[in-house]
């Protein structure tokens, strides 16, 4: 067990978010997966915290910032988790065939937690006991585990084969080496009949790091107030996280790592809205809260970017065009420069239409033109703006108007203190 994910505002007003990853083997030398743990700092050689916020932002995280094909490309990957995630205290958002959920040995198993754990497991999900030892409680997991991992840098020979043989009368566990540092810890994890293997000897842990934004507090409780509602309004959940362009990219994000196999792509933040549900938003937004990473980007980046995609709407609507999805596109682009990352790598972890994504990196279709109407009235470019189907007097009102709005949203959203 060695890897993660945390984050740091930077003067910008973004963040620099960390996650490492550690890989397990099969005997054949191929990974079937990697661990994930959390990191303060890119040059973390350990995890600093193994309690509820570090696994909520293992999860806000791997899932938000970076999409779990980016980590593990299809592979599983193993998540830490506390008791509050165990007894249902914190929700998990991501589905069964997404993750393994691997139970610490510092959790003291009691009859909430053996409930809990086994409710996860009726749901699907796959469950591995960490630093597994007899005589701590966890064994009365067993019957419910798929993997148990057993470190081998701190068991003699003698007592490792004991609890081996333990373990193997429930023939549906695989056994996962941990901590193999070196070649002899390798041939004794082979003379015992281990499954897989994790350490240093096989694979050292990685620590990637990413630019991110933070959605602002407010947006986040406002968001969870709306969809916690018994008759959640689809409108007016995606009109929050429209009016956060954090929140709008990360819900758009989940929507991807929950979308292999989604029958359509989305054109709008309403779209992810409605592909997710209101349950698993709301699990997105207590999450959120509990990671509480950072700070949301300034004041002025935000409203710069809400204007944007405002205007992008606006124009849209006046040429017959679908306005949500134009403000997705206005709203990415934004994103996509306050975070410095090229537009086509941004597009390509989101699950947009075709016609999104060709108007976002080669400026295709009339949503393309749109943007680029757009973005010729931020720069003032006449020779652009005399090719508008938009008049400049039209432009005008609609960038004022769009500046008004974004700036009400904005103060809406950072009005109220909550840091």
């Amino acid at each position: 067990m060695q890897p993660a994910t945390t984050s740091r505002a930077d003067p910008e007003g973004t963040q620099l978010v960390h996650i490492g990853r550690q890989p397990i083997y099969d005997w054949s030398g191929h990974v079937v997966g990697y661990e994930l743990l959390f990191r303060g700092a890119p040059d973390d050689g350990e995890a600093s915290r193994r309690s509820a916020y570090a696994t909520s932002q293992v999860i806000v995280n791997a899932f938000t910032e970076f999409g779990l094909e980016q980590l593990v490309g299809g592979r599983k990957c193993f998540i830490n988790l506390t008791r509050d995630f165990l007894v249902g205290e914190l929700p998990l958002p991501f589905d069964p065939d997404h993750a393994i959920l691997e139970i610490l040995e510092t959790v003291e198993i009691d009859d909430a937690v053996l409930a809990g754990t086994a409710r996860l497991v009726e749901q699907g999900y796959e469950i591995a006991l960490d630093d597994f030892v007899f005589g701590l409680g966890h064994e009365r997991l067993l019957g419910l585990a798929a993997f148990v991992k057993l470190d081998l840098l701190i068991r003699e020979p003698e007592e490792l084969a004991e609890v081996v043989d333990q373990c193997r009368q429930y023939p549906g566990i695989k056994l996962v080496a941990e901590r193999v540092e070196t070649e002899e810890h390798i041939l004794l994890a082979k003379r015992f009949g281990f499954d897989l293997l994790q350490g240093y000897a096989v694979g050292r842990p990685q620590v990637l790091s990413a630019v991110a934004l933070s959605p602002s507090r407010l947006r986040r409780l406002e968001l969870l107030g709306a969809v916690t509602a018994d008759d959640a309004d689809i409108a007016k959940v995606s009109s929050i996280v429209q009016s956060d362009p954090a929140l709008s990219y990360r819900i758009l994000r989940a929507t991807n790592s929950a979308a292999a196999g989604l029958p359509r792509k989305v054109a709008s933040v309403r779209d992810a809205v409605v592909l997710l549900g209101s349950a698993k938003i709301r699990q997105w937004a207590a999450l959120m809260l509990v990671s509480d990473v950072a700070e949301s980007a300034s004041e002025e980046q935000l409203s710069t970017t809400m204007a944007r995609a405002r205007l992008c709407q606006t124009v849209a609507e006046r040429l017959g065009l679908a306005g949500e999805a134009a403000f997705t596109v206005g709203l990415l682009a934004g994103v996509a420069e306050l975070i410095a990352e090229p537009v086509a790598e941004l597009v390509s972890r989101l699950p947009l239409t075709v016609e999104i994504a060709e108007a976002l990196i080669d400026g295709h279709g009339r949503l393309g033109q749109v943007l680029a109407v757009v973005r010729a009235y931020e720069m003032a470019d006449e020779q652009a703006l005399s090719l508008s189907p938009v008049s400049s007097n039209e432009l005008a009102k609609a960038y004022l108007s769009a500046v008004g709005w974004s700036m009400k949203t904005i103060e809406g959203a950072l009005g109220t203190s909550v840091s």
